[in-house]
């Protein structure tokens, strides 16, 4: 049976609210579409302030995305330390990290060409 697929929107719109559900923090979208080399459309990537937040922030992600839109990522990575737990649902990949961790990171410089959002915290 062919997988069905999700317009990019709605599962960003997806993320982005399992992502603020348990306030993650400093959500940044990475529009990659025109990057050549790039392994995928979107990097969505926030940071929480521990393990115990990054693991409730990559949980509250899948269950919100799993019951609005009954899809589940492709891979997960990470969840053992949660000190950056990387989300793959292939044309969106995201990355969850411990504030000190991105930073030390800093994956967005690596991605200079992309078109970057911030989603303004809400609370």
């Amino acid at each position: 049976m062919a997988k069905k697929t999700i317009n990019n929107d709605v599962l960003l719109a997806n993320i982005i609210k399992g992502i603020e559900e348990v306030k993650g923090n400093d959500i940044d979208i990475l529009d990659l579409r025109e990057i050549e080399t790039a392994v995928c459309d979107y990097f969505v990537i926030c940071n929480g302030s521990s393990n115990t937040q990054v693991n409730a922030i990559v949980n509250s992600i899948q269950k919100t995305v799993s019951k609005d839109l009954k899809d589940k990522p492709w891979h997960v990575e990470g969840t053992d330390n949660a000190e950056w737990v990387l989300m793959d649902y292939v044309h969106i990949v995201v990355h969850v990290f411990q504030k000190h961790i991105r930073e030390y990171y800093n994956i967005e410089s690596l991605w200079g060409d992309a078109k970057i959002t911030t989603i303004e915290n809400k609370y």
